[in-house]
């Protein structure tokens, strides 16, 4: 009864494994490589998964429209979002990175009013704002002085800007993406047999490595053109960023994405994002005894406000 309900959760739990894989491999690696190779790695795993149930290895059978409108997805979600979204990693830590991706809801409804023609209505309005109220609850404290004695008067982010820039491209992104994705999958529906239950079944996965295909691509020129080649080469002789990059790929671009577009063919859109947007709390306990982050009672309250704020946003 409530499979793309379970499934989301699924999702948020396989999200969470994910950012703590890519938050080591990608302090090791760096984000351009990092991203590049799980693109490259969820290629294999996904073009595998298809050809056992699909018999081919890569959904040739998709229109033009749908690798049109996939590859645009795949470029806005991929190229442009998870970079910003592992250099906040780099940055600020998954905890924090993840935190940001709450205003990919938001963004995706603001997205699908410009691009579909869709409506918001003034709840949506008001979860954008407790999400915003949420995430710079989270953000903004007290500066302190030398004796790192909090201040009374000043206040000031407890992030650098950077990586409040990185996380806000990265939501944003995600959003946007998501959009482009839905309009993609419909167009690739098409072109598949609706009444065999594994052409549908696999649609998300099919979906999913023509966004990662065009990433990869797009992550490779940008490699290529600023002359990181040596150090993709020396992350790929890393076996423990390595081994990282490869958990991180299977859970992330593999099962996490895939799966997220499966569980919108189950259950309302704005259920399944509500759902899939817990990572930031489900990734507050790992944090701390992985990473040893501290965790304040204020970030906890300004994410689990953040979360609502997503909640009242497809009421």
């Amino acid at each position: 009864m409530y499979t793309g309900e379970l499934i989301s959760l699924g999702v948020a739990v396989s999200w969470t494994i994910t950012a703590l894989f890519f938050e080591y491999a990608g302090k090791r690696m760096g984000s351009l490589s990092l991203n590049l190779i799980r693109l490259v790695l969820s290629i294999l795993m996904l073009g595998i998964t298809l050809l056992i149930f699909a018999g081919q290895v890569i959904p040739f059978d998709a229109g033009g429209e749908a690798w049109l409108w996939l590859g645009i997805s795949g470029f806005i979600g991929y190229v442009i979002g998870d970079y910003c979204l592992f250099s906040s990693y780099i940055v600020i830590g998954s905890r924090f990175g993840q935190l940001f991706m709450t205003l990919a809801p938001p963004s995706a409804a603001l997205a699908g009013m410009l691009i579909l023609d869709e409506k918001m209505g003034g709840t949506a309005i008001l979860g954008m704002f407790v999400t915003l109220f949420g995430i710079g609850l989270s953000i903004i404290g007290r500066g302190a002085n030398k004796e790192g004695v909090n201040e009374t008067k000043k206040w000031e982010f407890k992030l650098p800007l950077k990586g409040i820039l990185f996380g806000i491209g990265a939501g944003v992104g995600q959003g946007v993406g998501l959009v482009f994705s839905k309009l993609g999958m419909e167009h690739y529906m098409l072109t598949i047999d609706s009444q065999d239950p594994i052409a549908v079944f696999m649609a998300p996965f099919a979906s999913t490595q023509i966004r990662a295909i065009i990433g990869a691509l797009g992550f490779f020129i940008i490699i290529v053109t600023t002359k990181n080649l040596k150090r993709l080469i020396r992350s790929l002789n890393d076996l423990k960023a390595m081994g990282a990059s490869t958990g991180g790929t299977f859970f992330g671009p593999f099962i996490g994405v895939s799966f997220s577009l499966m569980a919108v063919q189950y259950t309302e859109a704005g259920t399944a994002s509500t759902l899939m947007a817990l990572t930031p709390i489900l990734i507050l306990i790992p944090s701390y005894f992985l990473f040893k982050q501290k965790v304040s009672l204020k970030e906890v309250i300004g994410t689990m406000i953040s979360i609502i704020g997503v909640t009242l946003f497809f009421m």
